[in-house]
C-alpha cells in the first residue's frame, strides 16, 4: 500500500489482504527457508497493519441512520458503542 495511509482504497485494502493471506499459506507450508520466513512474516506485519488503518479509517466514514422519537430520520456518525445497542 502506497505510503499515505489515510486514503487506502478499497483495491488497495482487498489487495493488501490477499497478499497477506497468500503470505500465511507460504508460512503454513513450512518450505520456506528461515530467512525467506523472516522476510515474510515482516511484511504480513506491515500488512496486518496497514489493512487495521484502513479499516479505522473506514469506521470514521461510516455513519448510522436512525429514528428519532418523533419518526423524523437522521444520520450521525456510529461508534463502536453503538454496536452493542
Amino acid at each position: 500500500m502506497a505510503g499515505d495511509q489515510g486514503s487506502t482504497s478499497i483495491a488497495d485494502f482487498e489487495k493488501s489482504l490477499e497478499e497477506l493471506e497468500k503470505l500465511v499459506r507460504d508460512l503454513e507450508q513450512g518450505e520456506l527457508s528461515l530467512e525467506q520466513s523472516l522476510t515474510a512474516f515482516e511484511r504480513g506485519v506491515k500488512l496486518t497493519r496497514d489493512c487495521q488503518q484502513a479499516l479505522r479509517n473506514a469506521e470514521q466514514r461510516v455513519d448510522q441512520l436512525v429514528q428519532n422519537s418523533d419518526g423524523t430520520l437522521e444520520t450521525k456518525p456510529f461508534t463502536p458503542d453503538d454496536a452493542d445497542q
